[in-house]
């Protein structure tokens, strides 16, 4: 069960969550997005999915509480829960000019279009800073969960916006495992205090979770393999192994945990540890 957490709270002198009003299995509560700063203008990371009227209400009630306007808007990822509700924001709560909005390029890079083409992204870079009054947010190029992640480091608090690369509960998803445990150790150096995750309630104790992270992928990554080196002879479909190796994960979470186990196996084929075999459909077995 996950935990409760309020439409709107304030979460330290610098950062106010703003839940995006959009539960679901993949986005726990709902997707964090944050107003960052002490001045009346604020950093918005992320905006929710499109079309969430509750979301917009709870964001203009935001603003208005602490008496503050949006100054831009930073996105972590391309994903729609993240993107989606820029159009909405840029309509529902405008300012004397147009909103900067900032994301990482995608790799390889192409231009991307938001909502009806009427907002552009302003491109960031690995290391960029960006600020606000009382607010130094730093750029952490992250990919993994997505080829255009970042996360941010906000100096004055020593604590990252993590986006999709670190929850606050469970665990994420993600598109190349081999970056994704490349990022991990990225955030791990980092030595941070505090995690404001993309979904979930904030994480304390910021280097266990990452070392949990890695751990979890590790402890995976050797079930994996002890799983094909126990049917040593034949070869397994990733359906069979998912019904293995996440027996104790409920049947909904399932499809998304091929997902997982497909890149795990992807990267253990590159390094010699599992072959894979195309006919009649795909199945796996261990070369060692």
């Amino acid at each position: 069960m996950v935990s409760v957490l309020p439409r709107v709270e304030r979460l330290s002198s610098r950062v106010i969550r703003v839940l995006g009003c959009n539960p679901g299995p993949m986005t726990l509560q709902g997707t964090n997005t944050y107003l960052v700063g002490t001045g009346p203008r604020r950093i918005l990371i992320d905006t929710g999915e499109p079309a969430v009227p509750e979301y917009i209400g709870c964001l203009k009630q935001a603003l208005t509480e602490f008496s503050v306007c949006i100054q831009e808007i930073l996105v972590t990822h391309w994903h729609h829960d993240h993107t989606g509700g820029i159009p909405d924001i840029c309509k529902n709560i405008p300012i004397a000019s147009e909103y900067c909005i900032s994301k990482l390029p995608r790799n390889p890079h192409h231009e991307e279009v938001i909502g009806e083409k009427k907002q552009k992204y302003s491109y960031l870079k690995d290391g960029d800073v960006v600020k606000t009054e009382g607010a130094t947010l730093r750029v952490l190029y992250t990919p993994g969960h997505t080829d255009d992640h970042m996360a941010l480091h906000l100096i004055e608090e020593n604590a990252i916006f993590s986006g999709d690369c670190i929850l606050g509960e469970g665990t994420a998803v993600f598109e190349d495992l081999y970056d994704y445990m490349k990022s991990l150790e990225k955030l791990l150096a980092m030595k941070t205090d505090l995690i404001y995750p993309g979904h979930g309630p904030v994480v304390n104790e910021a280097q266990a979770k990452i070392q949990e992270y890695i751990s979890h992928r590790n402890a995976r990554e050797k079930q994996i393999l002890n799983t094909l080196q126990e049917n040593t002879g034949r070869s397994l479909t990733t359906k069979e192994l998912v019904k293995i190796v996440y027996k104790d994960t409920p049947d909904h979470l399932h499809k998304a945990a091929e997902i997982n186990l497909t890149h795990h196996l992807k990267k253990l084929e590159k390094e010699g540890k599992v072959l894979c075999e195309n006919s009649p459909n795909l199945r796996w077995k261990s070369s060692l």
